[in-house]
């Protein structure tokens, strides 16, 4: 059985950081691609920051900025945030999606305020 169990988040101020974990059980990374999603007030779920083994991908908004990176031993993901805005609040779900297959799933989701 799959689990994404997320922590960290919080309230910051602009300009400082912030780093989120996700916790896999039931997941091999080398089975499953593992990204970062995240949903403003009133906005559609987008695309944050996928796992590649070249450096990772991101949207434009949060490039040179955040850093998504993963520990093997702990099968924990990770989202580092630097230099955060207020246009960063929202809530950060994990997502693992498997390679071979239709299987989705998503983390309880971490709620990251950043105040101006």
């Amino acid at each position: 059985q799959v689990q994404l169990v997320q922590s960290g988040g919080g309230l910051v101020q602009a300009g400082g950081s912030l780093r989120l974990s996700c916790a896999a059980s039931g997941v091999t990374f080398s089975t499953y691609t593992m990204g970062w999603f995240r949903q403003a007030p009133g906005k559609e779920r987008e695309f944050v920051a996928l796992f590649t083994w070249n450096g990772g991908k991101y949207a434009d908004s949060v490039k040179g900025r955040f850093t998504i990176f993963r520990d093997n031993a702990k099968n924990t993901v990770y989202l580092q945030m630097n230099s955060l805005k207020p246009e960063d609040t929202a809530v950060y779900y994990c997502n693992a999606k498997a390679i071979l297959t239709t299987a989705d799933y998503w983390g309880q989701g971490t709620q990251v305020t950043v105040s101006s």
